[in-house]
């Protein structure tokens, strides 16, 4: 499977407590619209944490039915136990997802063979291609670059999601396997596809999905002098985008433009008033720059 390119990590919309699937396929169409590569339903910016195991399965359908082979589909089925990992993957894989994301297990804190042999298992039991997602700042432990090295060698392991915050990494997975790598931070997307990253997992890209397919197809391409002013202007929005926990930015970035209701689930809740105040100032600064109608909606 051939995955680069702009995948956008989807925000799971919300109203009156219950998953709004009407407004999540108007996501889905909006998303295609802006051109991604693909569409990443269930991750951290779904809100997978807080979703029934019947949400999870229902968000995942409706985002590849919705989709219909318009782009990828890779299913966030990830978890801290293995198990629950591999039932999730193999309901994603019955739904029609193209392939999963799989978070490394987190709170229990698993060592680096713990860790290849959860991976190895869920690739070996599923058949479903999957992504490994080192996110070290939520999960406790780094999926180190020898481990990745390790799994590269199976064949359902696909790509691997690089969260850490580290462009250094890139190059050391890079010189130990032949994988495929996705930023997993928006600010570090050109940097890290300079040195060989393929495409980024995108949280940004829910609010200005074509905006930022132009940036990363110049990378992709190889123009990495003529992103860099689109990384520029992205920057500063990027930066807001984390100015608290994702996604409680994003929703109130999609809701300030007019995409969805800004709703969470305990024990996220909604953005500080002085947080908010800095997130609009930017957002009406990137939407005039870009020329894009703040309240444009989807």
């Amino acid at each position: 499977m051939k995955i680069q390119g702009l995948y956008t990590a989807l925000a799971t919309p919300f109203s009156r407590g219950a998953v709004d699937y009407g407004k999540l396929r108007d996501l889905v169409e909006f998303q295609i619209a802006g051109g991604v590569d693909g569409i990443v339903p269930v991750g951290t910016s779904g809100e997978s944490p807080t979703l029934s195991m019947q949400e999870h399965a229902r968000v995942v359908e409706e985002v590849v039915k919705t989709a219909n082979g318009r782009c990828i589909i890779m299913a966030g089925t990830g978890a801290n136990s293995t198990e629950e990992a591999i039932h999730l993957t193999k309901e994603a894989k019955e739904i029609g997802a193209d392939c999963s994301l799989q978070v490394t297990p987190y709170y229990n804190k698993p060592t680096q063979e713990g860790l290849y042999r959860h991976f190895s298992k869920v690739a070996d039991d599923c058949g479903l291609p999957i992504v490994l997602y080192n996110v070290p700042g939520r999960s406790g432990v780094p999926i180190a670059a020898n481990t990745i090295a390790r799994l590269s060698k199976n064949a359902n392991v696909v790509a691997v999601k690089e969260a850490g915050g580290s462009v250094e990494r890139i190059s050391e997975i890079l010189s130990l396997c032949d994988i495929t790598i996705l930023s997993g931070d928006d600010s570090l997307t050109l940097p890290m596809m300079s040195v060989g990253a393929k495409g980024i997992i995108s949280v940004a890209s829910n609010v200005f999905p074509g905006e930022l397919k132009t940036m990363v197809d110049l990378c992709l391409a190889g123009k990495f002098t003529e992103a860099l002013p689109h990384h520029r202007r992205f920057y500063k929005l990027f930066k807001d985008l984390f100015i608290e926990t994702n996604p409680i930015p994003v929703k109130a970035a999609m809701a300030m433009r007019g995409m969805i209701e800004e709703e969470y689930r305990l024990p996220l809740c909604e953005l500080s008033a002085a947080n908010r105040a800095v997130l609009e100032a930017t957002m009406k600064e990137f939407a005039a720059a870009s020329n894009v109608p703040l309240n444009a909606g989807i």
